[in-house]
């Protein structure tokens, strides 16, 4: 890479000579590099993820926190600190250790080398950088999705029904079993969908059970609730 370019990728504002001349307008242009990649990454090995679903796990994976891992793994705030020019030493150790500038020095990275080498030439490299963020993104989305869904106080049977209704499918409800005495009945229902049973729930009411049906298939087809979707 030309020594101009690394120049700017690794001068801060607080000593260019002007705004334009720091890593920023690079940071501008590594920010869409990088969403670029992980969305493709994203959309090619999770066929049966939602637009929605994609879109919060993309979010995770290109965080400030995610970059500026990725920044100290390369030791991007070491390169920082090289050039730093006139600054007071505490205020340079700060510096190099701020999560946001190190995130900054990513993306202003990766612009650097998009412009020299290309997307392609890139691509797989940025990807393979980002591949915990990737899995850990996975994880926390998945655990939202379930608190979402043991917490919300919204009719599970509704949204299981819009749920699937948005891709084609239907769902309806058996009566498993009913035990006990007619005042304290305990009522066992399985919510079928497209023929299969996909969650099973019991309650005090043929109404509770089917609600406990609905939760435990929404959760099982790792559906997406209406407001992610």
């Amino acid at each position: 890479m030309p020594p101009e370019r690394v120049e700017q990728v690794f001068t801060h504002s607080s000593w260019a000579a002007d705004r334009a001349s720091s890593y920023e307008r690079l940071e501008f242009l590594g920010d869409s590099v990088l969403e670029l990649a992980v969305a493709r990454a994203l959309f090619e090995r999770y066929p049966d993820f939602t637009e929605g679903r994609l879109a919060k796990i993309r979010s995770h994976v290109v965080s400030r926190a995610s970059c500026a891992v990725v920044a100290r793994q390369l030791e991007l705030g070491a390169r920082l600190r090289e050039r730093a020019a006139g600054l007071p030493a505490d205020e340079l150790e700060k510096l190099v250790r701020n999560r946001n500038v190190l995130a900054a020095l990513l993306e202003a990275a990766l612009a650097a080398l998009f412009l020299e080498h290309g997307f392609a030439a890139i691509e797989a490299a940025i990807v393979t950088a980002f591949d915990e963020a990737i899995e850990a993104a996975i994880v926390t989305a998945f655990d939202e999705r379930i608190e979402y869904a043991l917490t919300s106080h919204f009719d599970h049977k509704t949204e299981l029904q819009e749920a699937l209704a948005r891709l084609a499918r239907s769902v309806s409800y058996n009566v498993v079993d009913v035990e006990g005495p007619p005042h304290d009945r305990r009522f066992t229902c399985a919510a079928i969908v497209d023929g299969e049973e996909s969650g099973v729930g019991t309650g005090p009411s043929k109404k509770a059970a089917e609600q406990e049906a609905a939760r435990e298939a929404f959760l099982r087809l790792g559906l997406e609730p209406a407001e992610a979707a």
